[in-house]
């Protein structure tokens, strides 16, 4: 039985990585190749051209599908077989936080943070997550690795990329908080917006940048390393004008947002997901359901807060310190609400607070506050499909899409946690080991 492994080994350099299409056979013990419905039990994919082409139930060879006698085979009898994950909200380009990550500001350059991106997203692809959103990076490294992965260069998940977010001057993505005043210039990203005309621009910025979505930064953040709170930061005709011109260039927009006025301008403006969404109100329930928005908790944040100050109580400081001990205290309470209210959910992990590689963390998490281990599947496959645009290519494993999955030794609609243990990861059609 031959199987074919893509090097996952550092360096990451073109040379190393072969992608090859042809056809392919997965033999499943179990496989769930339409979450939200049951599983089937044994049952064998066709693979052509990095495609599914057939499903069909029992283990089945080559001849029943009309297929060269010395098709590939991948024996995966005693695994659970489910569609590749997808996180729809990470930053491949760091994984600091603190005062270490405003170091790395000053420090890193845009070759550093490109080499970092890669190594990350290796680690998340090898976790199973073969399809990301990546909201915000600095100076377009996520652009040429998205772009990179996709011509079969290096290794790691489709990504659709929001290049640089969008702030309000001292807004949560303003890059010159923290610094003192003659550092400002060298460190504006050109992401800053104040004013109508000033937003139109930053929006048509990040287009001409190659942008597949719109990162909106709406209120203050956990992060920011201002005193100004977690509530809105920016006045209604400002974020018209993001969302009026994304629309324009058929862009959907992503909203960081904590605050319940934040959150509520954002749904009332017709922004396609809310990111965090930690104060989420009665008002903005009702928003939700209204308007089909996508809710995308992120809870894996409180793991990356925890981890460090266990590794160092200081490696945050002052106002920003303040913020993440409530940040840990109330994560998890707005999905508690939004579960029961038929909210539409989508995995997101903000991987990069937290640790790549870990995003599966974020299901024990959602299910610890709600959801049913089915439904935080759902979450990463289809929900997270159709939020990203991607319904028609991934999230399930039917004829004509991605051949995306995954392979696990347990049942995840009864333990979600085996999701942490991956053993095979096959994209477009490539067995991947991790």
């Amino acid at each position: 039985m031959k199987f074919r492994t893509a090097l996952l080994a550092l360096p990451l350099l073109a040379a190393a990585f072969d992608a090859r299409a042809g056809a392919l056979l997965v033999q499943a013990g179990q496989l769930l190749d339409r979450p939200g419905q049951a599983p089937r039990g044994a049952a064998t994919l066709y693979i052509v051209d990095g495609r599914v082409a057939e499903v069909r139930d029992g283990h089945l060879g080559a001849g029943a599908f009309g297929a060269p006698a010395d098709t590939e085979v991948l024996d995966l009898r005693r695994h659970f077989v489910l569609p590749g994950l997808i996180d729809s909200h990470v930053h491949l380009t760091n994984d600091l936080g603190g005062l270490a990550g405003q170091l790395a500001q000053v420090q890193r350059s845009p070759a550093d943070n490109a080499l970092e991106a890669a190594t990350n997203a290796r680690k998340t692809l090898r976790a199973g997550f073969t399809t990301v959103r990546n909201l915000g990076d600095g100076d377009g490294e996520i652009r040429a690795l998205r772009d990179a992965i996709n011509a079969g260069k290096l290794p790691g998940p489709r990504i659709l990329t929001a290049n640089t977010s969008i702030s309000a001057t001292a807004g949560h993505g303003d890059p010159r908080l923290g610094f003192r005043g003659d550092l400002h210039e060298a460190l504006d990203a050109g992401n800053v917006c104040d004013g109508v005309e000033s937003c139109r621009r930053a929006v048509r910025s990040q287009v001409a940048g190659g942008a597949d979505v719109i990162k909106l930064l709406i209120t203050g953040g956990v992060n920011s390393r201002i005193g100004a709170g977690l509530g809105a930061q920016m006045f209604e005709d400002e974020a018209r004008a993001v969302v009026e011109t994304s629309r324009m260039y058929g862009k959907k927009v992503a909203v960081h947002a904590h605050g319940a006025d934040g959150i509520n301008l954002a749904l009332r403006l017709g922004m396609d997901s809310i990111e965090h969404g930690t104060l989420l109100d009665r008002e903005g329930l009702e928003l939700f359901r209204r308007s089909g928005a996508y809710y995308v908790p992120t809870l894996s944040t409180v793991n990356g807060y925890r981890e460090r100050l266990a590794a160092n109580p200081e490696a945050y400081q002052g106002e920003v310190l303040a913020k993440i001990r409530w940040r840990i205290d109330i994560t998890g309470k707005a999905l508690e609400q939004a579960v029961p209210a038929g909210v539409k959910i989508a995995f997101g992990t903000d991987a990069g607070v937290s640790l790549h590689g870990r995003n599966a963390d974020e299901f024990e998490l959602m299910v610890a506050h709600g959801m049913t281990p089915a439904q935080a599947i759902v979450a990463a496959t289809g929900n997270a499909a159709d939020l990203l645009g991607l319904g028609d290519s991934v999230g399930s494993l039917e004829p004509g899409k991605h051949a995306d999955l995954i392979a696990v030794g347990g049942n995840p609609l009864e333990d979600v946690t085996v999701l942490k243990r991956v053993d095979v990861v096959v994209k477009g059609g490539e067995v991947f080991r991790p």
